[in-house]
C-alpha cells in the first residue's frame, strides 16, 4: 500500500488535501487502452527511440511496463498530432518532483475522476488542462 494526497474541492476550489491509500501495483493494462514501444512513439513524434528515452528520463513523458515481459511502453494517449499532448510534460514534472514514479503518474492520469469529470489524460487531450495541472500541484506538495 502507498499513501498519496487527494484533492478535496469546495465551490470549485481546493479546500484541503487528504491522505489516501491505494494499492501501488494497479493494473495499468486495464486502465490504458493502447501502448506504444519506444520506436513507435518516436515514429509518431518524428524523433528517434533514443530521443523518446530522453523524454522519459527528463519527465516529459511517462512510461511503464504494462504486462510482465512486455518491456517499457508509453501510453498512446500521451501523443497526438505528432507531439506530446499539451500539459503532459508539466504534469509529469510536477508529480515527479512531488515523489511520484511513472507508474503512479500513469495510474492517476488514466483513472476516471467523477469530479473532473473523466480521466485527467482526457482533460489534457481536450485542452482542459488547467484543472488537471492545479490538482497535480496540490497532490505533489
Amino acid at each position: 500500500m502507498w499513501s498519496r494526497r487527494r484533492v478535496v474541492e469546495a465551490r470549485g476550489r481546493v479546500s484541503r488535501v487528504e491522505e489516501t491509500s491505494a494499492p501501488k501495483s494497479r493494473d495499468l493494462g486495464g486502465l490504458v487502452e493502447e501502448w506504444l514501444d519506444w520506436a513507435e512513439t518516436g515514429r509518431r513524434l518524428g524523433v528517434s527511440a533514443s530521443k523518446v528515452r530522453q523524454l522519459i528520463r527528463e519527465h516529459q513523458l511517462a512510461a511503464a511496463v504494462p504486462a510482465p515481459g512486455a518491456g517499457q511502453r508509453v501510453p498512446a494517449a500521451l501523443v497526438a498530432d505528432g507531439e506530446v499532448v499539451k500539459g503532459v510534460p508539466g504534469v509529469c514534472t510536477v508529480l515527479h518532483d512531488g515523489g511520484y514514479d511513472d507508474v503512479e503518474i500513469l495510474t492517476w492520469l488514466f483513472t476516471p475522476d467523477d469530479t473532473l469529470p473523466g480521466r485527467p489524460v482526457d482533460a489534457l487531450r481536450e485542452n482542459r488542462g488547467a484543472e488537471v495541472k492545479r490538482r497535480a500541484q496540490a497532490m505533489a506538495f
